[in-house]
């Protein structure tokens, strides 16, 4: 498949958690789909580069495979291209959700499933030193067994949560939070990240992912026009 239509993919994937937010079935499911097509696309990256820069990679191409024959064959403008990626991945990664996508497809690639999924009650607008609670939900084969089961359950924590939240928002001189301002979204028990909604860090990696590919393939351009002359 082309990069194009991974991207696709990753729009597609997108919307189904939307959709399914804050099922945990549902979400594991698109998530992990969303993550392995984000993988494609960056190894799709190299497999272009490797084409363009001659490097003649059999196989499927990954950036460790591309390093390795770069260095192999001490090709400058590969090496040059690598440096640069590497700069510029790092750099778009340096806010908390794409360092949260960053640090889940380094999960996924090495235990080949995600963290456990969590739901919880919180903000719709959230603030930095906002708390989100936990809630428990009947599962039925991992799916939310059912929808008004869960709307119990909020109902029933919500007080609570306002109570809490708005305590320390008033330390930090923030607006208040109303019953009306509260909803429920999936997150992953992962240290350091755990109060990261799952579905806002997926919207805002997208338009990170595709300038990432479209900055990939101007450098290759501008790095390959050298050999054209």
């Amino acid at each position: 498949m082309s990069v194009e239509g991974k991207i696709k993919d990753c729009e597609f994937y997108l919307k189904q958690i939307e959709k399914f937010n804050p099922d945990p079935h549902y979400t594991d499911y698109f998530v992990r789909a969303y993550l392995k097509s984000i993988i494609y696309v960056y190894d799709k990256i190299f497999e272009e580069a490797s084409r363009d820069f001659g490097l003649f990679i059999s196989g499927y191409c990954t950036m460790e495979k591309f390093e390795q024959k770069a260095f192999e064959k001490n090709d400058q403008l590969a090496l040059k291209f690598l440096s640069w990626f590497k700069k510029n991945f790092k750099s778009q990664h340096a806010s908390l959700y794409p360092d949260f996508i960053k640090k889940l497809i380094w999960f996924i690639k090495k235990n080949k499933q995600l963290p456990t999924i969590v739901i919880k009650i919180c903000p719709n607008q959230i603030y930095q030193k906002d708390i989100f609670q936990s809630i428990h939900v009947g599962l039925a084969e991992g799916k939310i067994r059912s929808k008004e089961e869960l709307k119990i359950e909020i109902k029933r924590q919500t007080p609570l949560f306002l109570e809490i939240i708005n305590q320390k928002r008033k330390e930090n001189n923030e607006p208040k939070v109303y019953e009306n301002q509260v909803l429920v979204s999936s997150f992953l028990e992962i240290k350091n990240y755990d109060d990261v909604k799952i579905l806002d860090a997926c919207k805002i990696y997208l338009p990170i992912l595709i300038q990432i590919l479209e900055d990939s393939r101007d450098k290759i351009k501008i790095l390959t026009s050298w050999i054209d002359k």
